[in-house]
C-alpha cells in the first residue's frame, strides 16, 4: 500500500515533489523513492537538499513543528551579518555588554561564551561565541546590539523569516532556550540554503572553527588583563572533525526538541545541506548526518552547464520580428552521479508569441537533455518590452497565423 501511494504521489507531481520550498526533478524520483525504503534514520524530522540547486533529495516528516534549540542562533547571526553588509555595523566594533548579556544572568544549564562585566569584546568575537561554544550570553549581546529589547529583536527575527519566505518559523528570543521558538525541517533547510548563499564566508570564518578561547588578556580589564580567565571550548558539531568537507553549520538541544543539527559539507564542488531535528542523542544526530551525506555524495552531483547563447524566438504582430530571451535563473541542476551529462539544449516556446510582451514575461523553457533524456528545464523570459507593430503588419501576421494553425 505504501508503494502504491508513493507511485501515485510521484505521478501526480511529475516535476515537483513534497515541498513548496524545493523541487525534485523526475529523473531523481527513483532515488527518492528508494531512499524512503532504505535509509534508516532515527531522527524525527529530516530534510536533505543540494545546496546549489535547491533540489530536494530526501525528506522525513519535513513539516513537523519542532523547537530549533540553538539552531536559532543561525538566524541571530544572519541578522548581525546582514547589518554588517548594510554598513550599519562592523565586525571590529566593540559590543556593549549590558547586564542581561552577562553569563551569570543566563538560564540554568546554558551554553556560555562567558561574557562578564567590564570586558571588551568585538562583534566578530561574539559571533564566534555564538558559532563555536553556542553561548546564550553571546546571543543576548547580539540581540541587544541591534534592538532595544529581546522582544524587539525576536520580532526582527520572525520578520526576517517571513522576508525569506518562511511561513511557520517564529522566534521569541535569540538563543534557542525557549520551546516557543518553532521551525520545521523544510523551512529551516530553505533558510540554510539562503544563508549559505548570503554568507558564504561564514563557513570558514565561524562555523568550521573547531575551538574558541575566551576571554583573552585583551578582553579583560584590571588585574585580569595580565592573568585572563581563559576558557577554551570546542565546536559541538562532531562531524567537523571526522567527515571530509563538513564546514558547518550548527547543533542544538533542549528537552522539548531533542538533539538538532543543521549540517553542510562540500566535496568536489558538490555541497549538500541536511537539517536533522528531534534526534534522541548526540550520537544519533551525528549518525543520521553521516548517513545522509554518504548517500548524497555517493549518488548525486551538481552540474553547472555553460550556456553562452540562447536562440531568439519568432515574434508575431510586433515592431520587431524576434524576441531576445534570457534564463529566469541559474541553469545548474542535480544529476545522478553515474550519468555522463553530455548535454544538449533546445528552446520549448509557447508558440505563437504575439506582441505586446512585457519585460520578464515567461515564454517557455530552455530544455536541457543528455543521451538518456531530459535532465532539467529553466524558464525563458523576455529581455525587454516588445510593442505592437503597425496596423498593416498586424493584419498581415493575422493572415499568416491562420495558415500556420
Amino acid at each position: 500500500m505504501k508503494k502504491i501511494f508513493l507511485i501515485c504521489l510521484f505521478f501526480f507531481s511529475a516535476f515537483f515533489l513534497f515541498s513548496q520550498y524545493f523541487h525534485t526533478p523526475s529523473l531523481l524520483t527513483p532515488y527518492y523513492e528508494a531512499a524512503l525504503e532504505t535509509l534508516e534514520l532515527d531522527s524525527r524530522s529530516v530534510v536533505l537538499i543540494d545546496a546549489s540547486t535547491a533540489t530536494l533529495l530526501f525528506a522525513k516528516n519535513a513539516d513537523e513543528e519542532i523547537p530549533p534549540a540553538s539552531l536559532t542562533k543561525l538566524m541571530t547571526m544572519n541578522i548581525a551579518m546582514n547589518e554588517v553588509k548594510a554598513g550599519r555595523a562592523s565586525y571590529d566594533e566593540v559590543v556593549k555588554l549590558t547586564e542581561d548579556s552577562w553569563s551569570l544572568r543566563q538560564p540554568p544549564r546554558s551554553s556560555l561564551m562567558f561574557l562578564e562585566p567590564e570586558q571588551t569584546v568585538t562583534l566578530r568575537e561574539v559571533l564566534l561565541g555564538l558559532a563555536v561554544p553556542s553561548g546564550n550570553d553571546a546571543a543576548v549581546a547580539i540581540a541587544l546590539r541591534f534592538a532595544p529589547s529581546m522582544n524587539d529583536f525576536a520580532q526582527m527575527m520572525t520578520k526576517e523569516a517571513r522576508n525569506m519566505g518562511l511561513k511557520v518559523t517564529r522566534f521569541v528570543e535569540s538563543s534557542g532556550y525557549s520551546e516557543q521558538n518553532i521551525i520545521t525541517a523544510n523551512e529551516f533547510a530553505f533558510f540554510c540554503y539562503q544563508y549559505v548563499r548570503l554568507h558564504p564566508d561564514s563557513m570558514k570564518d565561524f562555523h568550521s572553527v573547531k575551538e574558541f578561547s575566551y576571554p583573552l588578556g585583551k578582553n579583560e580589564s584590571g588585574r585580569f588583563r595580565n592573568y585572563p580567565r581563559t576558557i577554551t571550548q570546542v565546536n559541538r558539531n562532531n562531524l567537523l572533525y571526522n567527515y571530509e568537507g563538513v564546514d558547518g553549520l550548527k547543533t542544538g538541544y533542549i528537552n522539548e526538541s531533542g538533539y538538532n543539527l543543521a549540517l553542510t559539507a562540500i566535496q568536489n564542488q558538490n555541497r549538500f545541506i541536511a537539517v536533522i531535528l528531534g534526534a534522541s542523542s548526540e550520537r544519533t544526530r551525528q549518525d543520521d548526518g553521516r548517513i545522509l551525506l554518504n548517500w548524497a555524495f555517493e549518488n548525486f552531483k551538481t552540474v553547472r552547464p555553460l550556456i553562452s547563447h540562447i536562440e531568439q524566438a519568432r515574434l508575431w504582430k510586433g515592431k520587431e520580428n524576434n524576441v531576445q530571451l534570457k534564463l529566469a535563473g541559474e541553469a545548474d541542476f542535480t544529476s545522478p552521479l553515474n550519468r555522463s551529462n553530455n548535454l544538449f539544449f533546445h528552446n520549448e516556446i509557447n508558440d505563437p508569441l504575439i506582441a505586446p510582451l512585457s519585460e520578464n514575461h515567461q515564454v517557455g523553457f530552455l530544455v536541457i537533455s543528455d543521451e538518456e533524456g531530459e535532465v532539467s528545464r529553466v524558464p525563458l523570459l523576455t529581455v525587454k518590452n516588445y510593442e505592437k507593430g503597425n496596423f498593416f503588419k498586424r493584419i498581415w501576421h493575422s493572415i499568416l497565423l491562420l495558415f500556420k494553425r
